[in-house]
This record gives C-alpha cells, sequence and structure tokens, in this order.
C-alpha cells in the first residue's frame, strides 16, 4: 500500500517525544536514516502495524510536549506506525485536547458546564476575556500564537464540581505540568507572574506539582481528595472508608486497612466461584445502565477465545459526575485490586485503564499505585504465588465524552476514532482486540472489594431487594456542602440533600433537581421523596444514570442551563450517525430561539419530534438521551409556560449516559 506520507519533517524534539515512547526507529521505512539495505527491501511492517493501539499515546507524546501536533510531526507517527495519514488526522482531529494548530504551551481550560455556569463561570470568562482576549485565542487557525501569554477556551465538565467553578491550566513541556483552581479566581489567573516548572526528574508523565503558566499566578496547593467527602471518617462507609485515613500513595498504608486481603480470598476461592459470589451480591454496573456485573463476567469467561480482556471505564464525563474521580485520588490501590480480582475472575492476564485526560492527578496517583504494586508482587507474573498472572497498561483520553461508551473505548485504545460500535456482537463476545472483554467503570469495581469481604448474600443485605450495596452520589449546586456522598440503595432524595445541607440554618428550598446529569431528567422540589433506586427512578420517570445530584435554587436560569446542555451534546456528538449528528443541533438551535424570547409552540413540537428520532434511531446512549433533560424541563418543570403539551406520555429512556454505558 502506498500511504503518501506528509513530507513536512518533525522538529528534533517532536522526534524525541515520539522516540520516547516508541523506541528509536530501525530503518528509514519507519523514519530513520537510509541505509543500502532499506533501498532493496522493507522489514518490519507487520510489526508496526501491530501498534497501531499506540497512536493514541503517540499523539500525546508530542501534544504533552510541544503543546500542538504540527504535520511534521503527525507525519513522523505515521511512517513510525505505518498508519495512513488521513486515518491519524482523523484520529487528532476526533479529541477536543489535542490542536492540529500552533498555540502557546500553556493553555487554560475553563469549565462552562452546568454545575459550574450555575456557580458563576461565565464571571470567569468574562474576566478572561477581558483580559486575555477571546476564548481559543492563539489555539487555532484564526489566533497566532501569542508568545507566553497562554490561550484559554471553554471546556466541558472538568469533573470538580464540588469545587465549581473549575479551571484546569496545562503548560506543555519535558514533562508538562498542570494547575488547577477550583473555584476559579479570575484575579488569580490572570496575574502577570513568571511560570513555574515541576523538578527535573518527576517521576510521572503529569506531575501534581502546582505552576504559574505565563500570565497565570501561583496557586494554592490542589486539595486532597477527602475535601470532597464530607463523610470522610466516619463509621461504616464501605466505597469511601479509606480515603482520607489512608495515604493514597503508600502500598502499605493501603495494606494496613485492609488492602489486598479481597484478592488474597478471591485467588483462595477460584474464579467460578468469585463469579458466583458477585452473581449473588446483586451488583449492577454503576454507570447508569445497571446491567448485573456477574452475568457479565460469567458470559466473557465462557468464552473460549483467548486473550480477554478487563477495560476499567474511567472516562467519567457525564456533567456533573466526579466520584470516580475522587475514587482514583483518595484510594488508587483499591481499583488496582479491584481490576486485578476481576482479571482472575474472567480469565484476562491484561487489564486496560481507560482514564480521561483531565484528571492529571488522578492519572499520577494510578501510575504510582501501579508501579508499587507491580514491585510488589502484586501486578505481574505469578500473583501472591498462585500462578495467576496479570497486568494493568494505563490508557489516556484526550477530551471527548462519547469514547465513555464501551465499545467506543475499544476504538480509541485500538488507535481508532472514538466512535461507537454497532450491537451485537456484544463486547463479552467481541470486545477490545476482537476478543472477549468486560468493560466496568470505577465504582462498579470498587464495589467488587466489599463482595470478596462480606460475600455476596451479606452485600445483597444492603439497600434494596433489587438496588443492593451502596451507591455513590455526586451532590452539587446550590447545597451546603457539595461532594461525594455513600448511603445505601433506597434512601430518598430528601434525605441526601438534607445530609448535603447538614448544619446549615435555612439551607434554600430547591426549585429543581437534575438527577443522572446531562443524560438525566428534573425533579420539581416538591418531588424530593423518590427513592435512589434504580426502580424507584423509574417510576418517578428520571434516571440515576451515573449518580449525579445537581440542586438548583431560584437564582438559576433553567432556559440557559437546558441550551448548555444541548450545546454539549452537539459538540459531544461524533457525528457517526444521522439522528444525533443532525438532532443535537436542530434541538440547541429550537432552545436557543425559546431561550431568547424569539421561539414559539412549534418550536417545542419540534423538539418532541427531534427527541423522539433521536431516541428512537441513535447508534449509542448519547444521542438515546440527548433530549432526557429537556423533556423533563418541559413537561415536569413547565420551564417554556404555555408550550403545547405532549401528544403521548412517554417515560423518559433507560438507556446509560453515553460517557458510562455498560449494557449489553
Amino acid at each position: 500500500m502506498d500511504l503518501q506520507h506528509l513530507d513536512t519533517p518533525p522538529s528534533d524534539a517532536e522526534r524525541a517525544a515520539v522516540d520516547a515512547l516508541l523506541g528509536p526507529p530501525e530503518s528509514a521505512w519507519e523514519g530513520g536514516e537510509r541505509t543500502g539495505t532499506d533501498l532493496r527491501r522493507a522489514d518490519g511492517g507487520q510489526a508496526a502495524r501491530g501498534r497501531r493501539d499506540l497512536l493514541l499515546p503517540a499523539l500525546h507524546a508530542v501534544n504533552d510536549r510541544i503543546g500542538w501536533i504540527s504535520e511534521g510531526a503527525l507525519g513522523y507517527i505515521c511512517r513510525r506506525l505505518t498508519v495512513p495519514p488521513a486515518e491519524a488526522y482523523g484520529v487528532a482531529s476526533f479529541y477536543s485536547m489535542f490542536s492540529l494548530h500552533e498555540r502557546p504551551e500553556r493553555v487554560l481550560h475553563v469549565c462552562t458546564d452546568i454545575a459550574c455556569a450555575a456557580k458563576g463561570s461565565g464571571r470567569v470568562c468574562d474576566a478572561l476575556k477581558a483580559r486575555l482576549g477571546p476564548p481559543g485565542h492563539g489555539a487555532g487557525p484564526e489566533g497566532a500564537p501569542s508568545g507566553s501569554e497562554p490561550a484559554w477556551v471553554e471546556s466541558p465538565c472538568l469533573g470538580m464540581c464540588e469545587r465549581a467553578p473549575a479551571a484546569l491550566a496545562i503548560e506543555a513541556g519535558d514533562p508538562p505540568a498542570y494547575a488547577v483552581s477550583a473555584p476559579a479566581d479570575p484575579d488569580a489567573l490572570c496575574s502577570a507572574e513568571a511560570s513555574g516548572r515541576p523538578p527535573e526528574g518527576a517521576p510521572t508523565a503529569l506531575s501534581p506539582t502546582t505552576f504559574a503558566p505565563g500570565r497565570l499566578a501561583p496557586l494554592p496547593a490542589e486539595p486532597p481528595a477527602h475535601a470532597a467527602v464530607p463523610q470522610a471518617g466516619g463509621p461504616g462507609l464501605l466505597l469511601l472508608g479509606r480515603i482520607g485515613t489512608t495515604d493514597p500513595t503508600d502500598l502499605d498504608s493501603y495494606r494496613a486497612a485492609g488492602g489486598y486481603t479481597a484478592l488474597r480470598r478471591a485467588i483462595a476461592l477460584g474464579p467460578s466461584s468469585v463469579i458466583r459470589e458477585v452473581t449473588d451480591s446483586g451488583l449492577v454496573g454503576r454507570g447508569g445502565a445497571a446491567f448485573p456485573t456477574g452475568r457479565k463476567w460469567a458470559g466473557t469467561a465462557q468464552r473460549p477465545e483467548a486473550p480477554r480482556y478487563i477495560v476499567c471505564n474511567a472516562d467519567e464525563s457525564e456533567p456533573g459526575t466526579f466520584k470516580d474521580r475522587v475514587l482514583m485520588e483518595g484510594d488508587p490501590f483499591s481499583v488496582i485490586e479491584a481490576m486485578t480480582v476481576a482479571g482472575f475472575a474472567i480469565g484476562a492476564a491484561r487489564g486496560y485503564l481507560y482514564i480521561r485526560g483531565e484528571y492529571p492527578l488522578a492519572l499520577t496517583r494510578l501510575e504510582n499505585a501501579i508501579a508499587r504494586a507491580r514491585a510488589r508482587g502484586l501486578l505481574g507474573p505469578d500473583i501472591l504465588g498462585s500462578g495467576f498472572s496479570f497486568d494493568i497498561e494505563i490508557r489516556r483520553g484526550a477530551g471527548a465524552y462519547i469514547c465513555g461508551e464501551e465499545t467506543a473505548i475499544f476504538n480509541s485504545i485500538e488507535g481508532l476514532r472514538g466512535e461507537p460500535r454497532s450491537k451485537p456482537p456484544f463486547p463479552v463476545e467481541r470486545g477490545l482486540f476482537g476478543r472477549p472483554t468486560a468493560v466496568n467503570n470505577v465504582e462498579t469495581l470498587v464495589n467488587v472489594l466489599p463482595v470478596m469481604h462480606m460475600g455476596g448474600p451479606a452485600y445483597a443485605g444492603i439497600g434494596t431487594g433489587s438496588s443492593t450495596g451502596p451507591k455513590l452520589f455526586c451532590v452539587s449546586g446550590t447545597v451546603g456542602r457539595p461532594g461525594v456522598y455513600e448511603v445505601p440503595f433506597g434512601a430518598t432524595l430528601r434525605e441526601l440533600i438534607d445530609l448535603a445541607n447538614a448544619g446549615q440554618e435555612a439551607p434554600p428550598v430547591p426549585r429543581a433537581v437534575l438527577l443522572g446529569g446531562a443524560a438525566g431528567g428534573f425533579l420539581r422540589g416538591d418531588e424530593l421523596d423518590v427513592p435512589l433506586t434504580f426502580e424507584g427512578a423509574r417510576e418517578a420517570g428520571t434516571t440515576l444514570g451515573s449518580g449525579v445530584v445537581l440542586v438548583l435554587d431560584d437564582t438559576v436560569d433553567l432556559p440557559a442551563v437546558l441550551v448548555r446542555i444541548a450545546a454539549f451534546f452537539r459538540d459531544e456528538s461524533c457525528g457517526q450517525c444521522v439522528p444525533c449528528r443532525v438532532g443535537t443541533v436542530r434541538q440547541e438551535e429550537a432552545l436557543a430561539r425559546l431561550s431568547g424570547g424569539t421561539g414559539d409552540g412549534s418550536d417545542v413540537a419540534l423538539l418532541r419530534e427531534v427527541g423522539a428520532a433521536m431516541r428512537d434511531a441513535s447508534i449509542c446512549g448519547l444521542g438515546q438521551t440527548a433530549w432526557n433533560a429537556v423533556e423533563s424541563a418541559i413537561d415536569r418543570l413547565g420551564v417554556f409556560a404555555g408550550a403545547p403539551p405532549a401528544r403521548t406520555s412517554l417515560p423518559l429512556t433507560t438507556a446509560a449516559p453515553s460517557n458510562t454505558k455498560e449494557a449489553q
């Protein structure tokens, strides 16, 4: 095949960044020096094509080092991996954190999603616009690089909703560095200070050292994970109990708190008995689809094909969701142990942990946990002398909500555009690299540890008959103590909000509560006695989704919230299927007219028709749920009063949000 490689040469820094990941090229056919032998034959083409899954890490390597991906760098990556440039361009342009146009080394991502918008992210953006120029300045073809001045961009949810509004600054370099400002302070962000650099020899790709990029002032150190857990240190916590009481960087601290006893019990039980315990526990996926975990593991383990894989979905991008981030930052060894138990149960020798690119601290903690577990014989060959070999590889996303959909993760890891696949075949039959694969999100996996400690029947005794165990909820908005809360299934929404308002003399009365995130639905302030179970939410015409509870009072502009939700789905649609690609655009246009006062009843009728088409005909959960919140706001909250009623009474779909979908 003639790949027609690009002729622009890479810079020395770009070449070094790629070679540091892939190793030096062995011949001119993959970007090395030409020799007499190279003129006659080419070796290694098949091996290079077998490394197509390193395309995303290679793009990260250049973007991290330089701040953007030039034509020369893209061409060099294509030669090294034998990837057609058109395909590599399609992958690089798919992710929002990559830039294919020159931009400053320092980029400030300001969250403008629903939780941060309710907490004043608009004021932060106005201040940055006045001082640094419009968003995207210096970050695209329309803007020239501006020297030491940072670029800033509006970002979807950064997963720091408990500290909204949030901003994340990333500075390219070797290694790259980052800083978090949450709540974001425009004055501090725009102060003219010299930039700092992380210390040389930083142990991980992204150093947690706080820095000041360009005009950005030195920011306070990022708070510990337990600051996001108001219940930290409290008794009876099964999932959050170690956060704030153990050192997340120290394996011995984790083991002293009961770490790796679950893996020891799993090995003593054997794979089939582990799956039986998980099945007996009634544990279902915590990403929204509520698919039984035991059935998923059993289906994967029973396949005759090998190898099998376990994939941890840590691409938590649903607006308002941050529970997985807190687990990874505050208790990273539990995620690694749980993945190892899952790998043992299904007979996998390798697991992939796919983490979103906006979580640099969580990435650092997980890299440290994997390295320490590997050094102590808890990962790698012959774990605990059992003969079981298993290892974990981290893959970093680059800003694509759709990559939280289970089959889109496979495409992203394999070096393809992160678009969902049609099902069947399901992942348990043909998943990552065409092999049987079990996909679980972080919260689901961490629940496996108490199942191993307690036994399946005892775990099933927590919660309700069909919604067993504890559940994590991400409470944000107008509450006194936003954060991650652990409650047993069956607690009511009112009890959860009261817990988040504990200590306040006169907490604000909610006007509405968004349950389940952008792909969920609204409840009125007088509907707070809904039990927080899968069946209770379904009966109320909504969904638990990934556990988002966004509380809104009378000060929040609900039409503007709906426009932001619609803009989110428009931006995050992968564009593969027509109902979603066109429908999300039409939905946003109609909502913008209604919000701006120029719309009428025909726009509401259009919204209903478009929403029904997306729900019925979209390939994946993104399009299927993009109309949920809008529909509930119109019909439940009367946001656009006087609009014609729905022609049929349709309950909200129970399909999971696309970024955490686990159904199969």
